[in-house]
């Protein structure tokens, strides 16, 4: 499958992604269910939002704020004040008359006097504040991002000029936006909005669409939701992180199509989480992305260490001596003694005490000596994998039941391969199989906890 071909396989889930990555040229918001959307996503708000400030044309409506804002549009009125011993403006002795007749008659050191203010709280500015405190929010919560030096963010926030500081100098330090009342909860209304959209002026026109596009996102209208996607999707700058992600998400499908719950789906960020989690059936079926199952306790470390040099092989030795040179020559590094990590799939199924694993190693490529490494890192991966210091597998099955890794690597049509129920060990999926051939493994790992509870069981 090539990078193209990838992308129109993604669709809505690349939504959940924000690594590390680009804006892809084409479109990808192709066949998304947008009532579904809220349920599937964790935080769906706050994922709506990080998309929303991605737009160029809200990037670009921020670039041209500091000169709109020397034109906001204010209302002049009289505001009448009762002093009492003093003239503060212009009296109204009409109003006067009525103030003292109405307190003491006799009393004529009481006058309503008038003063000309401007008042800023009209319906257009209203809508304005709206809309830079949602942007201004989203990047404060976002700085994560920011500091993270991701392409995406810099490319439309961190160009040649730095727009996140002028955003942030507009809303704390301009003049005539503070002056400006902070909105209530449920402001701006449909008909401060249509104030707005009718003004002379384009930015409380631009504004108001924006916000109102906002909004309709928000609510899951399928139009603007595709609007959002294919102006602001990101997607892996690379295709080996593209293919990866494309295996994460047909593992979910499946679980998805296995059972009448839904995943809820976490933002994709760098590390330490886990993408998706779905509890039914007293069961817990967790998928982590990249190094993530770590904070699960879950880890891959050779147990070389824990034997007598004397007792290991040549080949063990080699391993053991490379980590006590490397100690000894890297003073300032805690060495980390692992093989590695799966570059994509943990799947954990938690039934009562019971745990089933299944790991998987992708390999973005079909070249034979390429797919061999694949092989020896997942049988690694299931040797070492321990659970909270504790090897998984011991030393009868060291790894799993033949089902319990998976090694996906592209489509390989230059020689026959053998099907998944001829293959021991690990099963090799070529991209095309990942469809048919998947469901089977889940499947199989699936049913082998069902036992693995009912044997606890009894």
């Amino acid at each position: 499958m090539n990078r193209d071909e990838l992308l129109d396989q993604l669709s809505q889930d690349i939504l959940a992604y924000v690594m590390h990555g680009t804006f892809p040229e084409q479109h990808i918001a192709q066949e998304i269910a947008p009532s579904e959307l809220e349920e599937r996503f964790h935080d769906y708000e706050m994922l709506v939002r990080l998309h929303f400030i991605l737009r160029p044309d809200v990037v670009d409506f921020v670039a041209e704020l500091p000169a709109r804002l020397r034109r906001v549009k204010t209302q002049t009125e009289n505001v009448a004040r009762v002093n009492q011993g003093s003239i503060d403006g212009k009296i109204n002795w009409s109003a006067t008359y009525r103030e003292r007749h109405s307190r003491n008659p006799g009393d004529t050191s009481i006058f309503v006097c008038e003063n000309r203010t401007e008042n800023y709280d009209i319906d257009e500015n209203l809508v304005l504040k709206r809309l830079l405190a949602i942007i201004h929010e989203t990047l404060e919560e976002c700085e994560q991002y920011l500091e993270r030096d991701y392409a995406w963010i810099n490319e439309r926030w961190k160009g040649e000029a730095d727009l996140v500081e002028t955003l942030r100098e507009a809303v704390q330090r301009n003049v005539h936006l503070t002056r400006i009342r902070r909105p209530e909860a449920y402001e701006p209304t449909d008909r401060m909005l249509q104030r707005a959209q009718e003004s002379r002026q384009e930015v409380y026109r631009e504004a108001a669409r924006l916000l109102s596009r906002y909004r309709q996102t928000l609510a899951g209208e399928a139009t603007a939701i595709t609007e959002l996607l294919d102006s602001t999707a990101i997607a892996p700058d690379d295709d080996e992180t593209l293919f990866e992600l494309f295996v994460l998400f047909r593992y979910i499908s499946v679980i998805e199509g296995l059972t009448d719950d839904r995943f809820e789906l976490q933002t994709i960020e760098t590390g330490s989480q886990q993408v998706a989690r779905l509890e039914a059936d007293n069961q817990a079926i967790a998928v982590y992305h990249d190094s993530a199952a770590r904070a699960q306790d879950l880890e891959f470390v050779s147990d070389i260490r824990e034997k007598e040099p004397i007792s290991l092989s040549r080949t063990e030795r080699i391993q053991y001596e490379t980590e006590r040179v490397s100690d000894e020559y890297f003073l300032d590094s805690e060495s980390r003694h692992h093989t590695g990590r799966p570059d994509v799939i943990v799947l954990e199924i938690e039934s009562g005490d019971t745990v089933e694993y299944l790991i998987t190693e992708v390999k973005y490529s079909n070249r034979q000596e390429t797919v061999e490494q694949g092989i020896k890192e997942t049988l690694e991966y299931l040797a070492f994998l321990r659970d909270d210091g504790e090897l998984v597998h011991d030393e009868t099955q060291m790894f799993g039941d033949g089902w319990n890794g998976v090694l996906v690597t592209r489509d390989i049509d230059s020689e026959p391969t053998a099907p998944i129920e001829k293959q021991r060990l690990i099963k090799i999926l070529q991209a095309s199989e990942l469809e048919s051939q998947l469901p089977k493994i889940v499947t199989r790992l699936l049913d082998a906890q069902d036992k693995n509870l009912s044997n606890t069981v009894n």
